[in-house]
């Protein structure tokens, strides 16, 4: 057997797309003992997780719980859990994850209208409206509410108006903004959302929060065909989440205790006082890049809090400056996907990444590398800019 040398502690700022930066706090949390599926303790964190998802959530649907798996899991949950094959669907896309929804309800089955946007914008609900009338009578309408490929944070207010006169279902992708900013569940009356647990929760990945509203938990449970995905079939996932009465798999008690930690840590700051640090932080981060010089993709008022889209300048090597950032300050940022790549950078401040220090240190750096590279980077304004911000948001 060959010799191994000792694994390397990273030490690295996670300013990307995902994941971000893991609270100690949960990271302890993660290293208990694991226990039984069935053991009354394990069974009593089950269902303080559930109450503490439901305040996440802001909701105070039963059907609420995560999945095991990634946010990717979370989406497949949804759509496979009200789609049956020859369902007319529509699913708005203004984004990568918008495609990838499309592709999942095509998968089982469903007559999919895509209603499209330009990357960088969102869906307008005048346009949704009339493209529902077009289509006629749909069973279910899929929107990302945070585009983590484009930074764009949908206005859902107007779309759940329409949808629901529509008679149709509303699922809404909440990957990159449960945590972060307001997910307005029982407030819309949204049908089902879903999430992941390694953006604004800084959790490490592996579960997808999700959380049903009554009509739709109704549907899931009295479906005359079954659930075309055995392992994210609702109707029995949740009789184990409801006091371990069905065996359905083994969950990962560990990332439980994870997510059980996150969430306190969620509860302990409060849910709406976590939402303007965001806010804040991110407005400081704009700030302080426009006065730099630098323009961003997205219109203010769509901007998503937790993720920042930076135009890549004229002349520029968006991934020279991405390895250096990596090299120079072990600092990781995100490139561009889909029809945005090579064209944006992708800038994090979801959770525990999500700090002064932060936005301070990345314009610091950032600036630094694009001025030693030949952008005549504005840096002491762009940290003047960010720090009027902040001390502006502290008093």
């Amino acid at each position: 057997m060959s010799r191994f040398d000792r694994r390397p502690t990273y030490d690295k700022i996670l300013m990307g797309p995902g994941p971000s930066t893991v609270d100690p706090r949960v990271l302890r949390a993660m290293a208990e003992p694991a226990m039984g599926y069935f053991d009354e303790d394990f069974l009593s964190i089950l269902s303080e997780t559930r109450e503490l998802l439901r305040y996440v959530f802001q909701t105070k649907n039963e059907l609420t719980l995560a999945i095991s798996g990634t946010g990717t899991a979370g989406m497949e949950t949804a759509l496979s859990n009200l789609i049956e094959p020859g369902d007319r669907v529509l699913i708005c896309v203004h984004g990568f994850f918008g495609n990838r929804m499309v592709e999942i309800a095509q998968r089982y089955g469903a007559e999919v209208k895509v209603l499209s946007s330009p990357w960088g914008e969102p869906i307008y609900p005048d346009v949704l409206e009339k493209e529902l009338k077009a289509f006629g009578k749909v069973k279910l309408v899929g929107i990302v509410h945070a585009e983590t490929s484009t930074g764009v944070l949908q206005p859902l207010d107007e779309i759940a108006r329409i949808v629901h006169e529509s008679d149709a279902f509303l699922v809404v992708d909440a990957v990159t903004s449960l945590g972060g900013v307001e997910v307005p569940t029982d407030r819309l009356s949204l049908d089902v959302v879903y999430s992941g647990t390694q953006k604004c929760l800084s959790c490490p990945p592996g579960l997808a929060p999700i959380t049903v509203g009554a009509k739709a938990a109704d549907y899931i449970r009295n479906r005359a065909k079954k659930v075309g995905n055995f392992y994210l079939d609702l109707s029995i996932v949740e009789k184990y989440w409801d006091g371990g009465k069905v065996y359905h798999h083994t969950p990962s008690m560990n990332l439980i205790y994870a997510l059980n930690e996150a969430l306190r840590i969620v509860a302990e700051e409060g849910i709406e006082n976590r939402w303007r640090r965001h806010e804040l932080n991110a407005k400081a981060l704009a700030s302080g890049l426009e006065a730099m010089g630098l323009e961003l993709l997205v219109k203010p008022q769509y901007r998503l809090p937790p993720l920042t889209t930076i135009k890549v300048p004229d002349g520029i090597d968006e991934a020279m400056v991405r390895k250096r950032l990596m090299s120079e300050y072990r600092l990781e940022i995100g490139a561009g996907l889909g029809e945005l790549k090579g064209k944006i950078w992708r800038v994090g401040l979801m959770g525990s990444t999500s700090t002064a220090r932060n936005v301070l240190t990345f314009l610091s750096a950032f600036g630094g590398i694009l001025r030693s590279m030949g952008f005549k980077a504005h840096v002491e304004d762009g940290l003047e800019a960010a720090f009027k911000v902040l001390e502006g948001g502290c008093r």
